[in-house]
């Protein structure tokens, strides 16, 4: 499968959500839209799920979520089984989940961090691949967890 990113956002994340798709778009990433598609008032987990279940179903590859602060929609997120969400506002967390966690979502805070550093964020976390080794054993934990 090609790889895919699905994508949502809640009404705190719509703007910084538009302009990932822009950059998304001029890189040639291909990616799922889930909404939301205004700043109306929406909820939160209702968005996580349906990129969660895209992850879930493998129709996509990873995830991006949006909300206000990231967090909401990474507590959302985290609720999925195989799924590893993580709420990054600097560059070195967006790719050190990506090597150490295999984080297959990031969520990202659209009242928390600018464009400039979400794009870098995105790139970072679109780019980055798992690092293996002895983090393997450590992810397989975490999946352990959820039983």
């Amino acid at each position: 499968m090609e790889f895919k990113l699905a994508i949502a956002c809640d009404h705190g994340g719509y703007e910084l959500k538009k302009e990932i798709l822009a950059y998304l778009d001029a890189q040639g990433i291909a990616y799922c839209d889930f909404g939301c598609d205004s700043t109306a008032s929406v909820n939160y987990p209702e968005y996580a799920a349906k990129v969660c279940r895209a992850i879930e179903d493998g129709s996509c590859t990873r995830g991006i979520l949006v909300c206000g602060t990231g967090i909401g929609m990474s507590i959302a997120a985290n609720k999925h089984r195989g799924i590893r969400a993580a709420c990054c506002s600097d560059t070195f967390s967006a790719r050190m989940t990506r090597m150490h966690n295999d984080a297959n979502v990031l969520c990202l805070g659209g009242r928390v961090v600018g464009v400039g550093l979400a794009l870098d964020m995105v790139k970072l976390f679109v780019e980055t691949e798992f690092e293996g080794g002895r983090h393997v054993e450590r992810v397989a934990m975490l999946t352990a967890l959820e039983s």
